[in-house]
């Protein structure tokens, strides 16, 4: 998804149209996470950016998108450039962790 949300309509209160937009944002994620996975795939993943236009948006990570949104609407921006392109995942396994004993636990009493 690569679209600019206007965040200032005629007849319609400011915070009522930021709503709408992290709606939109929040059901296009979920849409995309629903999608059947591919072979050997864990996850779907997403290249996020946001930004006043398309040539100036900065790299978000997607759990910071809505934060990101916020921030440009408190910095009274007329419009938000959002892009969201959906990758594919997987996840590497978690390294096998080697507990040592201490001495003091081998002593016979």
């Amino acid at each position: 998804m690569r679209k600019n949300f206007p965040l200032h309509i005629d007849g319609r209160h400011p915070d009522r149209v930021l709503d709408a937009v992290k709606h939109e944002v929040r059901k296009y994620l979920k849409r995309e996470r629903r999608r059947d996975l591919p072979e050997g795939v864990d996850f779907w993943d997403f290249d996020c950016k946001c930004g006043l236009q398309a040539s100036d948006a900065d790299v978000v990570h997607v759990a910071a998108l809505i934060a990101a949104i916020d921030a440009l609407a408190k910095a009274e921006a007329k419009s938000v450039y959002v892009e969201i392109l959906a990758k594919h995942g997987k996840r590497s396994p978690k390294p096998e962790v080697v507990l040592l004993a201490h001495p003091e636990d081998d002593l016979p009493e």
